[in-house]
C-alpha cells in the first residue's frame, strides 16, 4: 500500500523539500522528493545543531569574514543537495531535480536604504555569480520591485529562476512576463525553465487578521483559492508557448498555522500538478497521518464561498501588507545568520 507522500506524488505533484539538511535531503529523496529549496533560516537552524562546527572552524582558519563564511557554507550545502538530485535533473532533461539558492536577502533590508537601481544591479550580479557552472541550481529572486526588474536580464543570461515571495496574481504576472521577455532573448528555449513560488498559509493568516467579516466557510480558504487561480493563469499562459520544459508554480508556505487545521490541508489541496515545497515537519505529519491523497488541484470551494471572498478581499491591500511583513521576514533571518556565525567565531578557538 502506498504511503501518503507516495500518493501525493502519484497524484501528479512534484515533492520538493523545504530544507537542505543533508540528512533530510537524503531521507526525503528516498521518500520520493525530487528537489529542495534553501533560505537563511534553514542554514541557521543547521548551524545551531553543532553538526557543522568543524567545517566552520576550518573556514575560520581561512580568514573568511562572517558574510563570506555564511555564503560559503550555504553554497556547499546547496551543492551537496544538488548532487543528490542531479540524477533526477538528468533523467528529466532539466525539468526537475533542482535546488534553489536564495540571493542575499539583505538587498531588501529596509534599513539599508539602497537605491533601486543598485538593488537591481546587485541581483543581476549575484544571480550570475551563484549560477555560474551550476547544472541543477535555481536562483531564487523575490517578487519585490528590484527583484522583478532584475528577472529579464537574469533569464536572458540563461539562468534558471525561482521567483519567490509571490502573494497576488499581479506579482505573478509581472514576474512571468519579465521572465518570458528574458527567455525570448536567448538563442533557444531548449533549457528554459522557470518556477513561481506562491505563498499560501500566510494569506489565510492575513484574512483572519484583516477580514473578520468573512463567513466561517470562507475564512481559511483564500490561500487555496488565490493559489489555484494563479496556477490556472500560469497553465493557460504557457499552453501556447514554444517551450520544452514545464514552467511551473511552486506551492510554498504549505505548513498549517492553526492547530485545529489538519497537517494535510494545503498539501492535499494542491495535489495533482506542479510542485510543493513542504517543510520537513509537514511531510512527517502527513506521512504519519495515513491519509491517502488524490488530485484536488482543479477543485474549488462553493460558489457562495468564492463570492464572499471576491466581495471582501482587497488584493492591493493584501499584497502591500504581506510584502511589508515578507520583506522583514526576508532580511532579518540573514542578519540572524550573520550574528550566529559571529557567535560561533567567538566560541570556536581558531589556530
Amino acid at each position: 500500500m502506498a504511503s501518503p507522500l507516495e500518493s501525493l506524488i502519484a497524484a501528479g505533484t512534484k515533492l520538493w523539500l523545504d530544507s537542505i539538511d543533508p540528512d533530510l535531503v537524503r531521507s526525503n529523496f528516498a521518500l520520493g522528493a525530487t528537489g529542495a529549496t534553501s533560505n537563511p533560516v534553514i542554514v541557521s537552524d543547521l548551524i545551531k545543531t553543532g553538526r557543522f562546527d568543524d567545517k566552520i572552524a576550518a573556514l575560520l582558519e581561512q580568514g573568511l569574514t562572517d558574510s563570506d563564511l555564511a555564503w560559503k557554507l550555504t553554497d556547499d550545502l546547496v551543492s551537496d543537495a544538488q548532487s543528490v538530485f542531479l540524477p533526477v535533473w538528468e533523467k528529466t532533461s532539466g525539468n526537475d531535480g533542482y535546488v534553489s539558492f536564495e540571493l542575499d536577502p539583505l538587498l531588501e533590508d529596509p534599513d539599508a536604504d539602497m537605491p533601486h537601481a543598485d538593488r537591481v544591479a546587485q541581483y543581476i550580479k549575484l544571480g550570475k555569480q551563484w549560477a555560474q557552472g551550476q547544472k541543477n541550481r535555481m536562483i531564487k529572486v523575490p517578487a519585490t520591485p528590484a527583484g522583478l526588474d532584475a528577472l529579464e536580464e537574469l533569464c536572458a543570461a540563461g539562468i534558471t529562476l525561482n521567483v519567490t515571495l509571490i502573494f497576488t496574481e499581479r506579482q505573478y504576472e509581472a514576474a512571468r512576463d519579465a521572465v518570458w521577455r528574458g527567455a525570448q532573448r536567448r538563442e533557444n528555449l531548449d533549457d528554459f525553465k522557470s518556477v513561481y513560488s506562491i505563498f499560501v498559509s500566510r494569506v489565510d493568516v492575513y484574512t483572519e487578521q484583516h477580514l473578520s467579516q468573512l463567513t466561517d466557510a470562507a475564512q481559511g480558504q483564500l490561500g487555496i483559492v488565490n493559489a489555484k487561480r494563479i496556477w490556472a493563469a500560469n497553465k493557460a499562459f504557457w499552453s501556447d508557448k514554444p517551450v520544452k520544459l514545464q514552467q511551473e508554480m511552486i506551492f510554498a508556505s504549505t505548513g498549517t498555522k492553526k492547530p485545529e487545521d489538519p497537517a494535510w490541508k494545503y498539501v492535499a489541496a494542491f495535489a495533482g500538478s506542479d510542485i510543493e515545497t513542504n517543510p520537513p515537519g509537514t511531510n512527517d505529519k502527513v506521512q504519519q497521518s495515513g491519509k491517502m491523497i488524490t488530485s484536488e488541484i482543479e477543485e474549488m470551494p462553493s460558489a457562495v464561498v468564492l463570492a464572499d471572498l471576491d466581495k471582501h478581499v482587497d488584493y492591493q491591500h493584501l499584497e502591500k501588507t504581506l510584502m511589508e511583513e515578507g520583506i522583514a521576514k526576508f532580511a532579518n533571518p540573514q542578519k540572524g545568520l550573520l550574528k550566529l556565525i559571529g557567535e560561533k567565531r567567538a566560541a570556536i578557538k581558531v589556530g
